[in-house]
C-alpha cells in the first residue's frame, strides 16, 4: 500500500485520482471481455475465422488500452494540452490518408492499416478535439482579445468536412455536440446556442438528401427497421428479465456485427434486462460522477474539457443502446469499453485517462502534502518561538 506521504509519481497519482471513475472503467472492460467471449465465436464462424479469434484479440486490446488510460491519467494539464495538440494534428493527417488511400468497408473509408493494425483515426479525434477546443475557449474567456472561439469553430469545420467525406455522420454528430456543449459552458450567448440547436435538423435533412447511406438508413428506420435491427429487437423480448443464460443466445448466430455494433442486444438476450440496467447504471454513474468531479476548483480548462469528455462517453453509449432497440436509425457506433475493436478500446482508454487526469484533486493534495511534510508545522513553531523571544 502507498503511504499518503509518498511524493513519487505513482504515489501522488494514487491519492489524487478518482478511484470510483477508475473502477467504473475497469468493470466495463471486464464486462466487455465477457460479452465478446459470448458473441465472438458465432461471429467468427460466420466469416470463416477461428472460433476464438475475436476473444483473443479483445483480451490483447485490453492491455494497451489499460496502459494508455493509466499513463495518461498521470499527466498534468499543461502536457495534456501540448500532447493533444500534436496528437490531433497527426490524427487529422491519418483521417485524410484514410479517405485517399484507406480501405473501404461498408461504403465508408474510415480505416487505415498501420503496421498490420486496422485503425480508425476518427475515434481518437473525439477526445483530442475536446482537449484542444477547451484550451482555445479557455484562452478566449481568460485572455485579452484572443479569438479562441473562432479558432475552435474553424477546427470544428475542418473535422466535420473530413468526417462527411469519409462519410461518418455518427462521429460528426458527436464532434458537433462536443463543440456546442463546450461553447455553452464557455458562456456563449443563449441566442447563439438556440440558433445552433435549430440548425441541427436542417443539417440532418441536407445529409439525408445528399448521402445515400444516410437516406437508406433513415428510410429503413421509418419503414420498420432493417433485418439486423429487427433481430436485435427480438433479442430483448427473448431474453426477458434474467436472460436465456450465458452462451445460449441465438441473436449472435445471425448478426455479423453482434460483437461490436449490437453487443448490447447480446447482453439483453443472454443476461436479460437486469444486465442491461446494470450496464446503463454504470454508464450513468460514470457520467454523473464525472460531471461532479469536473465542478471542482481546478480551473475553467479542466471544467470544460472534463465535462465534454464525460458527455462524449454518455452520448456514444446512448447512441449505441438506442439504435439497438430501434429508437433511432442504426449507426455503427461501439459501446465504450465493451464492444469489440482495437480503435474503440484504445480511444475509450484515452478518453477515460484524460478524464481521470483532469479531475485529480491537485489543490487539496498539495495542501495536505505540505501539512504532512511538516512545512506548515515548522513555520508555526518558528513563529511561536519568535514571539516568545520577543517577550
Amino acid at each position: 500500500m502507498l503511504d499518503r506521504t509518498d511524493r513519487s509519481l505513482v504515489g501522488t497519482w494514487w491519492w489524487t485520482v478518482d478511484k470510483w471513475l477508475l473502477a467504473g472503467a475497469l468493470i466495463l472492460m471486464v464486462l466487455g471481455a465477457l460479452l465478446v467471449m459470448a458473441a465472438g465465436p458465432a461471429v467468427a464462424n460466420l466469416i470463416n475465422l477461428p472460433s476464438q479469434h475475436f476473444m483473443v484479440r479483445q483480451l490483447l486490446y485490453i492491455m494497451p488500452s489499460l496502459a494508455v488510460m493509466i499513463t495518461v491519467s498521470m499527466l498534468e494539464p499543461r502536457p495534456i494540452r501540448a500532447l493533444s495538440l500534436v496528437g490531433l494534428a497527426g490524427v487529422i493527417g491519418l483521417m485524410i490518408m484514410a479517405i485517399v488511400a484507406g480501405s473501404e468497408i461498408k461504403g465508408a473509408t474510415r480505416w487505415i492499416t498501420l503496421f498490420g493494425f486496422n485503425l480508425q483515426p476518427s475515434e481518437f479525434a473525439k477526445p483530442l478535439f475536446a482537449i484542444v477546443s477547451a484550451w482555445l475557449l479557455t484562452l478566449w474567456r481568460e485572455g485579452e482579445d484572443f479569438p479562441g472561439w473562432i479558432y475552435s469553430t474553424a477546427l470544428l469545420a475542418g473535422l466535420v468536412t473530413i468526417l462527411v467525406l469519409q462519410p461518418d455522420i455518427g462521429m460528426t454528430a458527436v464532434i458537433v455536440l462536443t463543440w456546442g456543449f463546450q461553447m455553452f459552458l464557455a458562456g456563449m450567448p443563449m441566442l447563439f446556442v438556440i440558433g445552433a440547436v435549430a440548425v441541427a435538423p436542417l443539417a440532418l435533412y441536407v445529409a439525408y438528401l445528399n448521402l445515400d447511406h444516410v437516406t437508406l438508413r433513415i428510410n429503413k428506420f421509418f419503414e420498420g427497421g432493417s433485418w439486423q435491427v429487427e433481430r436485435a429487437r427480438q433479442s430483448f423480448a427473448e431474453g426477458g428479465i434474467f436472460g436465456v443464460g450465458p452462451g445460449d443466445g441465438t441473436v449472435k448466430l445471425h448478426l455479423p456485427d453482434a460483437h461490436s455494433d449490437f453487443i448490447f442486444a447480446v447482453a439483453a438476450e443472454e443476461y436479460g434486462a437486469l444486465a442491461c440496467l446494470v450496464l446503463l447504471g454504470i454508464y450513468g454513474f460514470i457520467v454523473m460522477r464525472g460531471f461532479a468531479r469536473a465542478l471542482s476548483d481546478e480551473g475553467l480548462f479542466c471544467l470544460i474539457a472534463a465535462s465534454s469528455l464525460v458527455m462524449q462517453i454518455g452520448v456514444q453509449a446512448a447512441i449505441h443502446m438506442a439504435s439497438s432497440v430501434d429508437l433511432i436509425p442504426t449507426k455503427g457506433m461501439t459501446l465504450p469499453f465493451v464492444s469489440y475493436g482495437g480503435s474503440s478500446l484504445l480511444a475509450s482508454g484515452l478518453t477515460m485517462g484524460l478524464l481521470l487526469a483532469l479531475t485529480r484533486r491537485r489543490n487539496s493534495w498539495s495542501t495536505f502534502s505540505r501539512y504532512r511534510t511538516g512545512s506548515e508545522t515548522l513555520s508555526v513553531d518558528s513563529t511561536t518561538e519568535a514571539k516568545g523571544a520577543a517577550r
